[in-house]
């Protein structure tokens, strides 16, 4: 999974998944222990029931999550595997709020904070489809460092453009914009210019449909993250993943070239 791929709905969801981790070590109950008496205190990992439900479970919802978004269309038992991720994250949070609801006046440490990475997980896993500040990407793309002529030939490893973005389009004499394929005419009624393969970033998220016209999606370019165009079907590209999947990104405005 390319790291510049994860929004930052991904960040708040893998960071309370580290948060689970973390509390599942402490004190999951509180006592007073008398002067000189060792006390034992259990943690979760001493009660197979709480940390498979709560600890494990939170963290596997968020791999659940991460991937989801990562690899769209996957299924579970009939549901998005993002959707799937967030109904356990979900339980997970139901189970450690009655936990600790039952022992009040008792929680340790690890109790009280694994409430709070199940609440953060749950509200991550929920939310982040729906605000568009969680759409963000966590990693912005690198900035790159010099322009170039539209068709040239890119500098630097796969995915990581060495020109200066520009907006999708071309500019026309006097000027003004003209969006890709619509250059000048050819003079003298020449053959029309060849395609030129060229990097593009997306400005939000977008689906990536396979060539043969299914309907379902193949995969999801991701802001912050440079594609490759390898050819144009009208007003649609045809582009190219980091993984070597080709489809069609039916869905171009507003993107970036580099």
């Amino acid at each position: 999974m390319n790291i510049r791929s994860l929004t930052r709905g991904d960040g708040v969801v893998i960071g309370a998944a580290v948060v689970l981790f973390i509390a599942s070590f402490l004190d999951f109950l509180s006592a007073d222990c008398p002067s000189g008496t060792d006390c034992t205190v259990p943690n979760a990992w001493d009660s197979l029931g709480t940390v498979m439900s709560v600890y494990l479970g939170g963290i596997i919802a968020a791999g659940l999550v991460v991937a989801g978004r990562a690899m769209p269309g996957r299924k579970v038992v009939g549901m998005d595997v993002a959707q799937f991720g967030a109904a356990l994250s979900l339980f997970a949070l139901w189970t450690i709020l009655w936990t600790v609801v039952g022992i009040a006046g008792s929680a340790g440490a690890g109790a009280v904070l694994g409430l709070l990475g199940a609440l953060l997980l749950a509200a991550g896993a929920v939310a982040a489809p729906l605000v568009p500040a969680l759409k963000a990407p966590l990693i912005g793309a690198p900035r790159p460092q010099a322009a170039q002529p539209y068709g040239a030939q890119q500098q630097g490893g796969y995915g990581y453009p060495g020109a200066q973005q520009q907006h999708y389009g071309q500019q026309g004499p006097h000027g003004r914009q003209q969006p890709f394929g619509g250059g000048q005419s050819p003079q003298g009624g020449g053959p029309a210019q060849e395609f030129s393969p060229f990097w593009f970033a997306v400005p939000v998220a977008r689906p990536l449909y396979p060539e043969d016209g299914s309907p379902a999606p193949i995969a999801e370019l991701a802001p912050g993250t440079w594609y490759l165009a390898v050819d144009q079907r009208g007003p649609a590209l045809v582009a190219q993943t980091q993984d070597g999947r080709r489809g069609v990104l039916q869905d171009t405005t507003g993107i970036q070239r580099g």
